[in-house]
């Protein structure tokens, strides 16, 4: 037989339906979803790349700028002047002009992002800073002292290739457009020399403007997979986000929804005694004859069921007003030292008439001398009445019940009934365990009940930091275990020898 503990369960049900009070975290989810069922190649994600690409020129502002200025002051120190000088110019000129469209469009809104016309924009920027390159080189240099100088051209070529292929890989197409033309010209130039290493030099430019556009592809695919991972970041964080307003939203109303429910149960209480009070006391004097004798006999059956009726419905309500403080933690235990045997014995003893009306035995096996328990006396006697009166009912005629007191394997103790009524089917076990549930057999053949009971043994053990079991099997019975937990049994203290309290009697009377 398997252990089986339910909870207490909120019953209060959250209408997704409404609007949820945090509008700001609903635009985002809603905005992160889109983005997130974007693909490669889509305006989402075309948006984030040329944000990614904006940021990279900002970024690396001064590279490029930094080696033409060292380019400049080396050509300077090897002799050209006018040529070089205006190569700088124009070629910072260009790339400061690409940096400030890439400075405007890092500061726009992302949503307000004309793809089209930045990614043009983009591209004039990266054709005219190939002006520049180109203008290099068709530089020739007759009075300076390189002798080498279209390799030395060819090899600051591959350079500029190398940086704008890392910087630029955002942008498809960008690295050609700006090296295409730079590159012919070089080939151009270098065409008359005789020379084989200029002629090698040619070709070893122009095949490494594809690999490097390819390099700049392959970076492009990356950055395309960092864009999805923050977007399924990002979604993750706006359903967490989404999930917390709701479960706040949800903690809100149930808040509220218990609240009412308390200040309904306070009133309804008191509206509902105060006429069953006399509903019962003027039925208890009808049934008893008090006033006198009743000429008609089914006049007075009926006084009886109404005094019934009258004492189940009162009865209802106070379980359901215990059940309800157990549940919203207003139930205070009045804890004191008791006698978890002494109690067993007297919950027995009332429930041996209504066991021997059905024709039950009940069966106590008690372990002697058991230490006091530091509990509520009222909660604990609530604990096996409750138990008494379902092995009751459930048990049939001639059946027997079986109490057990005693120790728990570890230090604490506890009180069992068992009996050898129709059992729970195991998939009900969770239903009799939440409150107004009842299993299929006890409805058929049991009492009335209100279905709180066990719920309300729950509530007190858990209260006591204790644990509630419910074994049961089909056709065999059922078995109820409360157990109270070591912190809660007291310490049995030593006799004091007779000699020794004699002793201590007179020093107090010398005193």
């Amino acid at each position: 037989m398997a252990l089986l503990r339910s909870d207490i369960a909120d019953k209060n049900i959250v209408d997704r339906t409404k609007r949820r009070r945090n509008s700001d975290v609903a635009r985002a989810v809603r905005r992160t979803r889109d983005r997130l069922a974007q693909r490669p190649g889509a305006l989402a994600f075309d948006r984030e790349l040329l944000r990614l690409h904006a940021h990279a020129m900002t970024g690396s502002a001064t590279a490029i700028p930094l080696l033409v200025l060292v380019i400049t002051v080396a050509g300077l120190i090897a002799g050209m002047r006018g040529e070089i000088l205006i190569w700088a110019m124009l070629t910072t000129t260009c790339y400061a002009g690409l940096a400030l469209v890439a400075h405007r469009v890092s500061k726009m809104d992302l949503a307000k992002l004309d793809t089209q016309g930045i990614k043009r924009n983009f591209l004039i920027g990266h054709f005219l800073s190939g002006l520049g390159w180109a203008y290099f080189a068709g530089i020739g240099c007759d009075e300076c002292q390189l002798q080498q100088f279209p390799i030395v051209k060819a090899v600051i070529l591959l350079l500029a290739m190398a940086a704008t292929a890392l910087i630029a890989s955002s942008l498809r197409g960008a690295l050609m457009v700006t090296f295409a033309l730079p590159v012919v010209i070089y080939g151009v130039s270098v065409s008359h020399s005789p020379e084989a290493v200029d002629l090698l030099m040619t070709a070893l430019l122009a095949l490494s403007l594809p690999f490097f556009a390819y390099v700049a592809s392959r970076l492009n695919r990356s950055s395309v997979m960092l864009l999805s991972f923050r977007s399924e970041k990002d979604g993750l964080i706006a359903e967490l986000e989404t999930a917390k307003s709701m479960s706040d939203e949800a903690r809100r109303r149930a808040e509220e929804a218990n609240l009412a429910k308390s200040r309904f149960l306070a009133s309804m209480s008191h509206e509902l005694r105060t006429p069953l009070n006399a509903i019962l006391g003027f039925s208890e004097v009808m049934s008893n004859e008090v006033l006198g004798p009743m000429q008609n006999a089914t006049y007075r059956d009926y006084a009886r069921d109404v005094h019934d009726s009258g004492q189940h419905l009162l009865n209802l309500i106070n379980e359901i007003l215990d059940l309800s403080r157990i549940e919203a933690g207003r139930y205070q235990l009045n804890e004191e030292p008791v006698h978890l045997l002494h109690i067993a014995e007297e919950c027995c003893h009332l429930m041996e008439l209504k066991a021997h009306n059905r024709d039950l035995r009940i069966v106590q096996q008690f372990e002697p001398e058991l230490p006091r328990l530091y509990a509520d006396e009222r909660a604990v006697r609530q604990i096996a009445l409750n138990l008494l009166s379902n092995a009751v009912k459930f048990t049939p005629p001639g059946g027997e019940i079986l109490v057990r007191v005693g120790w728990t394997a570890g230090g604490g103790q506890y009180i069992s009934v068992k009996d050898n009524g129709p059992g729970i089917p195991p998939e009900e076990i969770p239903v009799v365990l939440s409150a107004f549930g009842q299993g299929s057999i006890a409805i058929k053949s049991a009492e009335q009940g209100t279905g709180l009971g066990l719920p309300i043994v729950q509530g007190l053990i858990a209260m006591h930091g204790g644990e509630f079991q419910l074994h049961s099997k089909l056709r065999e019975g059922t078995e109820a275990i409360a157990i109270f937990p070591l912190s809660r049994v007291m310490e049995v203290l030593p006799a004091l020898p007779t000699k020794a309290v004699a002793a201590a009697g007179r020093r107090r009377q010398s005193a």
